[in-house]
């Protein structure tokens, strides 16, 4: 069987170089003015996404690869003691990889349950659950994570609890916490809607 051709310029589309990602709190603030403090606020230090399928809305959809139809694949970089804040992502499964340092992953609706990843351990988060993740080597930290979207078109609603919008509204404005919520982010979580 002879194998497909692809041209260079059509594999150049199909790859991500690290050293030229950027991270999606710089791009949120380029393209719909949404600050970067308040990206990192709610998420890691840097998330730098890498792939996701052509018609995905999410805050990772600037990504340089448009490939496969339900994965989102990123790199989520943390200093010491940096990472989000609990968190539920209501429709997607979200997979961390740990590539360096060392990640307490908590989850529960108060982060009452823990465990660590190390270098090359893995851990898989189902749909609506709360879960925070954070950095607690004193490196620099790095996680390949895998979002698993139910179509291709769907977007990550994650939910943030209510107290997050009310600070965000009070640092920075009642528009910024409506883009934050055009791209996807809620502020319910643990409340019934």
């Amino acid at each position: 069987m002879k194998s497909i051709e692809i041209t260079p310029e059509a594999m150049a589309k199909r790859s991500a170089q690290f050293d030229k990602l950027v991270p999606y709190k710089q791009q949120h603030d380029a393209s719909n003015g949404i600050p970067s403090a308040v990206v990192e606020k709610l998420t890691a230090h840097n998330v730098f996404p890498i792939m996701v399928p052509e018609a995905y809305t999410g805050r990772s959809s600037m990504a340089p690869i448009k490939a496969g139809e339900h994965t989102v694949v990123a790199i989520a970089e943390c200093p010491p003691g940096d990472g989000p804040g609990l968190h539920n992502h209501e429709i997607t499964i979200e997979n961390f990889f740990c590539i360096q340092g060392r990640f307490e992953i908590t989850w529960g609706d108060e982060g009452e349950h823990r465990m660590e990843l190390g270098p090359l351990d893995f851990v898989s988060v189902p749909p609506g659950v709360s879960r925070a993740f954070r950095n607690i080597s004193d490196e620099l930290g790095r996680l390949f994570v895998v979002i698993e979207t139910q179509d291709a078109t769907s977007n990550d609603r994650v939910a943030y609890a209510p107290s997050v919008a009310d600070e965000v509204e009070q640092d920075f404005g009642a528009e910024t916490l409506s883009r934050l919520k055009e791209i996807g982010f809620k502020f319910n979580a643990g409340l019934d809607e």
